[in-house]
């Protein structure tokens, strides 16, 4: 699905710019939208013969019934529908700040006493569908509540982390929000950079090189659990 654009040029804040319908069900009720605009401008004294817009949307022959539908602020539309489903699907104590962000807040305020394990799960958790309308949400969340972090305490949570912890840790150490931080916040205990180097080498090899680039070593005794 392409952009959509509000008269009053109102967005939300983290409706990607494209996305994907794959429900059967839902594809279905943009289907009867995009027949019912066409009928209606066809109605209306359009000339649709040969129309060669394709209104893959449904927006091009706009309606009461296709702007609900997909109008991101719509509460009732299928980019509503797509940030709940990924809110329900939060690990628990995120749920709250999950629906926060759904609904439209741009920087609510992070929960407190969610270990950072929890949010690098979140972040290499796989989706159903990856590429709905929440999947900028998806990656924008966690990397919220990781970026303010310090590395020592990444690092712990490294340790602490199941695969789908590992996916995310190595999609974060791995991205801008990491790799730009000063060197001297960039090492990282041999355990924890072990880790993530493996986990890479076995199932992100896009982000291996990265990763050795990158993570600085540290004295595995820096770390001290508090």
């Amino acid at each position: 699905m392409g952009d959509f654009s509000r008269p009053d040029g109102a967005r939300h804040p983290h409706h990607p710019r494209s996305y994907e319908i794959t429900a059967p069900g839902e594809a279905g009720e943009v289907r009867a939208v995009r027949e019912l605009g066409r009928r209606l401008a066809a109605a209306a004294g359009d000339d649709l013969f040969g129309c060669s817009c394709g209104d893959d949307d449904g927006t091009r022959h706009a309606t009461p019934e296709s702007n609900r539908l997909l109008d991101p602020l719509s509460p009732d539309g299928i980019p509503a529908r797509h940030r709940a489903r990924w809110a329900a699907a939060a690990p628990l104590g995120l749920r709250e700040y999950a629906a926060a962000l759904a609904a439209g807040a741009e920087d609510p305020a992070p929960p407190r006493g969610v270990p950072l394990s929890v949010a690098f799960g979140w972040l290499g958790a796989v989706r159903p569908q990856p590429r709905d309308a929440a999947w900028l949400l998806a990656e924008r969340a966690p990397l919220r509540l990781l970026a303010g972090a310090a590395t020592v305490e990444l690092a712990w949570a490294v340790r602490e982390s199941d695969r789908a912890g590992l996916e995310g840790a190595v999609r974060f150490f791995a991205g801008e929000e990491f790799t730009t931080r000063h060197p001297k916040r960039r090492r990282v205990p041999d355990t924890a950079r072990d880790l993530l180097l493996r986990h890479a080498r076995s199932h992100r090899p896009g982000d291996l090189a990265v990763l050795e680039r990158r993570l600085l070593r540290a004295p595995e005794d820096r770390i001290r659990r508090s």
